[in-house]
């Protein structure tokens, strides 16, 4: 855990090229913290996690290949991982709830103030859990929402009839890769199976 008198370690995690070099230059310029590394997308994040090490980690929700819900799950019950803090501009109100649920701890919107996310890193760092208050009676969950652009692509593969195999050859990914993304995805449609998950997706085609 850091103290006041040791620098808080940071991964950055956040898909907007732009609000990386504002995040850079918002740590660069603050010598209570030390900018270890900055990447785009989750899995670069994931694989930030196993090769350094650092204190706290700023995450987006919604990334390409893995989002934030995916980092979270990677991560939770292994031992001596970052503390997470999900950092976005969603207005999903139900990402704070499933954050928590996922381990993370701490939550900051982009809308707020650049001082508001120094504060909750500070907090989180110090041994904190950070949310904004969830009223549960108006929280909505919609799990195609959640979804990545590559987990909507494999998901209309897997309605197409492709095998892993064709869809680790057609998206030239490992057939690992695949199977770790449609694990992903059955768990964000709640379904155990690829029918099951066509069977949700093709109920949600019909209703939009």
């Amino acid at each position: 855990m850091s103290t006041n008198n040791k620098q808080i370690d940071i991964v950055i995690a956040e898909k907007n090229p732009l609000l990386q070099q504002s995040l850079v230059r918002l740590f660069e310029n603050d010598d209570r913290f030390r900018l270890v590394a900055v990447c785009a997308d989750g899995e670069r994040f994931l694989e930030a996690v196993e090769r350094l090490n650092f204190d706290t980690g700023i995450i987006g929700w919604e990334m390409p290949f893995l989002d934030g819900k995916g980092v979270l799950a990677a991560l939770k019950g292994k031992e001596a991982t970052p503390r997470v803090i999900v950092y976005t501009g969603s207005p999903n109100p139900d990402i704070p709830r499933q954050a928590m649920a996922l381990g993370a701890a701490g939550f900051c919107s982009k809308k707020d103030q650049p001082a508001v996310l120094i504060d909750t890193i500070l907090q989180v760092a110090s041994g904190r859990m950070v949310f904004p208050f969830m009223d549960v009676a108006k929280l909505v969950t919609d799990p195609f929402a959640g979804l990545t652009p590559r987990e909507r692509e494999l998901l209309a593969a897997l309605a197409g009839g492709l095998t892993n195999a064709q869809i680790a050859g057609q998206f030239d990914i490992s057939l690992n890769t695949v199977k770790f993304h449609l694990k992903n995805l059955f768990d964000k449609l709640g379904v155990s199976n690829r029918a099951q998950a066509v069977a949700r997706y093709l109920k949600e085609r019909e209703s939009a």
